[in-house]
């Protein structure tokens, strides 16, 4: 059983940073993918940012130059640094990973979403 915890999130002024972190709990052989989401009332869930395995990183052209995703594989855990954020980034995000089993994969498991707010 593969458990995602993620912590971090909360309210902030517009200029602020909040630092958010998922922790993959559980047997399993390799995370793949490394992902960040993020969604509003109404609203699909968007990729914010991912990172993969091999530390490559893409960002969503609205958080170029303000958010940095990083991972720790000995602690199996992704963070999202935010930076300068703004009242638009007020959404509930979500970490997405992707695990390799013994008997195969990637399997998608998703956290349980942590609340950013910002205020103007």
């Amino acid at each position: 059983q593969v458990q995602l915890v993620e912590s971090g999130g909360g309210l902030v002024q517009a200029g602020g940073s909040l630092r958010l972190s998922c922790a993959a709990s559980g047997s399993y052989i390799s995370i793949d993918d490394m992902e960040w989401y993020r969604q509003g009332p109404g609203n699909e869930r968007e990729l914010v940012a991912r990172i993969t395995s091999d530390g490559s990183t893409k960002y969503e052209d609205s958080v170029k130059g303000r958010f940095t995703i990083s991972r720790d594989n000995a602690k199996k855990t992704v963070s999202l640094q935010m930076d300068s954020l703004k009242p638009e980034d007020t959404d509930v995000y979500y970490c997405k990973v992707g695990i390799n089993f013994a008997w195969g994969g990637p399997y998608t498991y998703w956290g349980q979403g942590t609340q950013v707010t910002v205020s103007s």
